[in-house]
């Protein structure tokens, strides 16, 4: 127990120096390539703070343990939202740009309602709903379908501003910046990926120590660990003033653990819908419906009041849902 809470420790160093790390790199790259924080924080933060999620659910559903990469992927999404914007709008207001609430929450609703159909298979009429290789090759068409649109936009974009000109931060001085902040991008993501291993694993022992079912440790335990590098990126990048880093990290991030890493997860192995699981589904929903409601309100801002409801809902139902599994 000793050594899982000195591991602990441990972990959450390298976290918040991965979350420092991780967004001086990639505010420095936005910069160097002519990209807002936004797209960066939907793509290259977003894939690399859901690594953990890729990692855990490709371990847990070849040792055929799905149940857990369900838990995981859904306990993320709900902690992404919930506990993330909560936290981040707490320290400051989240302006939302036009762009988010016309296209990226969007997609990220899509993406929910997809493995909400899949989930509950409306379409085959099975009883127990579960995720298989079908489910998994259209969930990664989908995520090819949101990187097209989100890469593809800003590579047109640059395209028609550069007016045939060399295009900046490729060449030269500048390209060596681009370089640099490439690096520490990847060294930032590196150090919260390894920290939210060693977190997750330490704390993993611990609930096993004191008897937790693996479907609570899945939701909870795993989610929230898993989840780790999003919040400290994401309240990193808020104290920095880049916002819009952070809500693209949340958004992207959303729509990479549901279409790309249970996409992935579902071509290994099948992933079961648990007990209970078709309520996670429908609470995951509920989030990203709120998501989108409080974007739209309020002169496009997220306020401390709203964080407090979401903070309040995610624990709320973390509670609830707990108790259920460990009474049943």
């Amino acid at each position: 127990m000793t050594l899982d809470l000195l591991l602990l420790a441990v972990g959450l160093a390298l976290l918040m120096l991965g979350g420092e790390t991780v967004v001086r790199g990639a505010t420095g790259l936005a910069r160097d390539i002519g990209v807002s924080p936004l797209v960066i924080g939907l793509t290259v933060v977003a894939f690399g703070t859901s690594a953990p999620e890729m990692a855990v659910n490709v371990i847990a559903v070849s040792h055929g343990r799905g149940a857990i990469s369900f838990g995981n992927i859904m306990g993320s999404n709900m902690a992404n939202i919930g506990l993330i914007v909560g936290c981040t709008a707490l320290i400051r207001p989240i302006i939302i740009t036009g762009i988010v609430i016309a296209r990226e929450i969007p997609m990220m609703l899509l993406a929910t309602a997809a493995a909400l159909v899949m989930g509950f298979d409306f379409i085959s009429g099975v009883e127990q709903g579960a995720y298989d290789r079908t489910d998994g090759l259209l969930l990664l068409m989908f995520f090819l379908v949101f990187l097209y649109y989100t890469v593809g936009d800003f590579v047109r974009r640059r395209a028609d501003n550069a007016g045939g000109r060399a295009l900046p931060g490729l060449t030269g001085e500048a390209g060596g910046s681009v370089w640099k902040h490439a690096l520490l991008t990847l060294f930032g993501l590196g150090a919260l990926i390894g920290g939210a291993r060693v977190t997750v694993e330490a704390a993993v022992h611990v609930a096993r120590a004191f008897g937790v079912p693996e479907e609570v440790i899945g939701l909870t335990v795993l989610a929230l660990g898993t989840s780790l590098p999003e919040l400290v990126a994401s309240i990193v990048a808020t104290m920095r003033g880049h916002v819009e880093l952070a809500i693209g990290n949340v958004v992207g991030s959303n729509i990479f653990n549901l279409l790309l890493v249970l996409g992935v997860t579902a071509l290994i192995g099948v992933v079961p819908v648990p007990p209970g699981g078709r309520i996670d589904l429908l609470i995951v929903t509920l989030f990203s419906l709120i998501l989108l409601l409080v974007s739209m309100t309020g002169n496009r801002r997220i306020i401390r009041t709203e964080a407090v409801m979401l903070l309040l809902l995610y624990f709320g139902y973390l509670t609830w849902r707990s108790t259920q599994a460990l009474s049943g």
